[in-house]
């Protein structure tokens, strides 16, 4: 056998060695590439989700430039369409794997997992700030006999504005009169981002160090702030031993309400439309509660999108792809900010920090952010607390 095949045997192997063992379940239908978010806009990117699983398929690691193999933002979309169930996320996650481990992941995203290394978050900020948002709130130390470990990801323990999201949550959950606590400084990146940029062993010490922490501590049950910590807390952890009883906070919220623990004023009437985070969504099938939430409270009208649910458009910062720039009209937080504004609403609410920061963004390049407020559905109901 050839020096040249035996790397492109030695590729592939790695690939499914890193959890994209199958890969070679597909067919190469191109179902995937004719339902991606890439595949939507106008201009056209070089990114091809069906070319790059044949690229792993032949022993090729699939990066050719970070417009091609980082460009995927685990949406999911294709998964759900798949007609040969292959778990394309995976497998994307697989590639990045074998890029990290020869030191070629993008710059920016280098940055942030050496920031995690660090200051235990990737957004460069000193984790002894980690719990300053809950400043003058008088929130719990979590003990054993708490019920619930309040998880706050990196963006909104350390970003001003995702700030306000993680004190609505726990004002909201105080007031509800949930037994919970935060950990504190000790707490790090649940390092859901980082895997799927591609370090695994860095992800692998991350998350045996937070079980550790979390078992030390007592923790079985943990609401989460973002449904990305969700996801790496239920469906990533248990492989290295970590079995939490997980949920995002808009399902304990929704719980409280229907049990009478919350309930909300009369809002000025204001339209609202509901952006479906990816990692919410698709990935843990959590729809309903957000809508039951904004239901409840009086002079709201609720609206959506085009495609929504199952066939949401992803805001384009997932994978990783927060720490990346994307060129202007390739944006997908753009048409969705577009969209909104056409359907007149007054605000695009979503649940998940990720979400708030890229439509952030697009309002304010759209000249949008006069016209549209951004918030997470904690914000409106904080608002609105009766």
């Amino acid at each position: 056998m050839s020096e040249a095949a035996t790397y492109f045997l030695e590729v592939r192997d790695a690939i499914v060695e890193m959890g994209g063992e199958n890969i070679n379940l597909c067919m190469q239908c191109g179902t995937c590439a004719g339902t991606c978010p890439w595949g939507r806009l106008e201009e056209k990117s070089p990114f091809n989700i069906r070319k790059m699983i044949y690229q792993g398929r032949m022993g090729l690691e699939g990066y050719e430039t970070d417009d091609i193999l980082y460009a995927c933002t685990t949406c999911g979309h294709c998964v759900t369409r798949c007609p040969r169930g292959v778990k394309i996320t995976d497998v994307v996650r697989a590639m990045r794997s074998v890029i990290g481990e020869t030191g070629g992941i993008p710059k920016n995203l280098k940055a942030a997992v050496g920031s995690i290394n660090s200051q235990g978050n990737p957004w460069s900020q000193p984790r002894e700030k980690r719990d300053t948002w809950a400043k003058d709130l008088d929130i719990n130390k979590f003990t054993p006999e708490t019920e619930y470990l309040l998880f706050v990801c990196c963006t909104s323990a350390f970003d001003g504005r995702s700030q306000k999201i993680a004190r609505s949550i726990a004002e909201l959950l105080k007031k509800a009169g949930v037994s919970f606590g935060i950990i504190g400084n000790q707490e790090q990146c649940c390092g859901e981002s980082i895997r799927k940029i591609g370090a695994e062993s860095e992800f692998s010490m991350l998350a045996e160090s937070n079980i550790k922490l979390f078992k030390e501590n007592g923790v079985k049950k943990i609401i989460t702030t973002s449904p990305h910590c969700l996801s790496a807390f239920k469906n990533d952890y248990p492989e290295f031993g970590g079995e939490f009883e997980v949920f995002h906070y808009t399902q304990i919220l929704d719980d409280l309400v229907k049990e009478g623990k919350l309930s909300f004023t009369n809002a000025k009437n204001q339209k609202v439309i509901y952006h479906e985070p990816c990692y919410l969504g698709r990935h843990s099938q959590i729809f309903e509660a957000p809508r039951e939430l904004l239901s409840q409270v009086p002079g709201v009208e609720t609206i959506e999108f085009a495609k929504s649910q199952k066939d949401s458009l992803c805001c384009g910062g997932g994978g990783a792809r927060i720490w990346m720039e994307t060129e202007s009209g390739q944006r997908f937080s753009d048409f969705k900010v577009q969209e909104a504004s056409d359907k007149e609403a007054d605000i695009l609410v979503t649940a998940c920090p990720y979400c708030v920061v890229m439509m952030e963004d697009s309002a304010k390049t759209l000249n949008k952010d006069e016209e549209i407020k951004i918030m997470d559905i904690s914000e409106i109901l904080k608002e609105n607390l009766g």
